[in-house]
């Protein structure tokens, strides 16, 4: 079982028009409701995928529903530990440019910190819980990191999505994937902004010798990197048309996660994971399996 973690999830209210006039009444094109956080598209992915995911995190009031409602919907598993406070709601804004409006989320009182650490007694050797997305209020800047021990307890691995040093601080407990885009990457490092995929990998096997399983690095339009103790693939998909930039990278974590958890083969989930964030990247919402499909059909991928 891989199992997402969502601490403060959402619905994302994703609204289009053509021009965005500050001050004054504007007319939708279009509107969505969608179940957000990035912990949650983790799971739709390994949905769409085909493979066994559970969602946890906090849920709270008619908004929480909401997302647990459409999650049953769509036929995922949820284990979300209720609240007292209402789940938030953000706002994506879709017109000249891209604008976020994203809520800080409700406050987390002790005993709904306990409630949801008790979720993790249900964990088994080989599952893998997917961390990902900010905290709400109420919870220590260590609660991720806090719940590693437990989840080794278990005989379980752990994926976490962060940056900066967060990200450091959680490499010496080896976890299964780590995901920088190359901007990431170079600020770990108090580096320049890389110029060469050598130059990247060299700055990957960092991560890999301070305890990091496996090292993806996405590079935007160039593609994207897999690094290995041994080896490293530059893989690449056919420019094709931005349609989302929400979720891309949630979609490449999840491809590698669960295709790894199932295969142990770390090329092909190296593929998945590339199929997976393009396929996302060039839809509307989150990427289908028939999209999936299409993209990994695309993809090269070079040993360098």
């Amino acid at each position: 079982m891989i199992y997402s973690v969502t601490l403060n999830p959402s619905i994302d209210y994703v609204i289009g028009l053509s021009q965005l006039t500050l001050g004054r009444v504007n007319r939708l094109d279009s509107d969505l409701k969608l179940p957000g956080g990035k912990g949650i598209n983790v799971s739709r992915i390994l949905k769409e995928l085909d493979l066994p995911t559970t969602a946890l995190g906090f849920t709270g009031g008619f908004i929480g529903q909401f997302v647990t409602d459409r999650l049953t919907n769509l036929g995922l598993t949820t284990r979300f530990t209720p609240i007292a406070g209402d789940t938030r709601i953000n706002v994506k804004v879709k017109a000249e440019e891209e604008t976020e409006l994203n809520a800080s989320g409700p406050t987390i009182s002790s005993d709904e910190a306990a409630a949801f650490k008790r979720e993790l007694d249900q964990l088994q050797p080989g599952d893998v819980v997917v961390m990902a997305g900010s905290l709400p209020a109420g919870l220590p800047a260590s609660f991720y990191r806090d719940l590693v021990p437990v989840i080794h307890e278990h005989g379980a691995d752990f994926v976490i999505d962060t940056t900066g040093q967060a990200l450091l601080d959680t490499l010496p407990d080896k976890p299964l994937v780590v995901k920088p885009n190359h901007h990431e990457l170079a600020e770990l490092f108090g580096d320049p902004e890389y110029t060469s995929l050598e130059e990247t990998v060299q700055a990957g096997r960092k991560l890999l010798g301070l305890g990091a399983q496996h090292v993806l690095v996405s590079m935007a339009g160039a593609g994207a990197l897999m690094i290995t103790a041994d080896k490293a693939y530059h893989g690449t998909v056919p420019a094709g048309k931005v349609e989302n930039s929400v979720g891309a990278g949630d979609s490449m974590l999840a491809g590698f996660t669960g295709t790894f958890a199932t295969t142990h083969d770390a090329l092909e989930s190296f593929k998945v994971a590339i199929a997976c964030g393009s396929a996302t990247a060039f839809s509307k919402d989150l990427a289908t399996r028939a999209k999936i499909e299409e993209v990994k059909a695309t993809i090269t991928i070079t040993e360098i």
